[in-house]
């Protein structure tokens, strides 16, 4: 199975200057956790809401002022819609990643998520895929 077959096609984008306040409306209105950012036809980013929550909140209080620009994560892993979705399990194990961009020609097409490939995959394939996107990369704290 390719991963445009099963993929959200034409995903809602913001750009490099969209204020987080409207990211976050974005979110909510498509109720998505990702939202792709172009510049133009290229995708330079994703922001997500963690992004949002996580990193803009470190670095600006003041979500008002911040841009996707400031708290997107970038360089973004994509897929390709002709991949298989073996490919793109694969690499959301690799990337820690929950959400991968989808391109054609370099140009955004789609968004493929956990959630899609968890409607094609078996249940074991899937449960591997969430311990290793989910597994922690950080050290663990040391007790005192």
């Amino acid at each position: 199975m390719l991963i445009k077959e099963i993929m959200c096609k034409a995903p809602t984008c913001c750009t490099p200057e969209t204020m987080l306040p409207e990211v976050a409306r974005m979110m909510l209105e498509h109720d998505c956790g990702a939202i792709p950012v172009c510049n133009g036809t290229a995708l330079v980013g994703v922001i997500t809401d963690r992004d949002i929550v996580c990193r803009a909140m470190a670095i600006r209080p003041d979500l008002k002022t911040t841009r996707a620009a400031d708290a997107m994560t970038s360089p973004v892993v994509t897929v390709n819609d002709n991949d298989s979705i073996q490919r793109a399990v694969s690499l959301m194990a690799e990337n820690k990643v929950r959400r991968l961009p989808v391109v054609k020609d370099g140009v955004l097409v789609g968004m493929l998520t956990q959630a899609d490939l968890a409607e094609h995959l078996p249940l074991a394939e899937i449960g591997s895929l969430v311990r290793k996107v989910s597994a922690s990369t950080r050290r663990p704290l040391l007790a005192v």
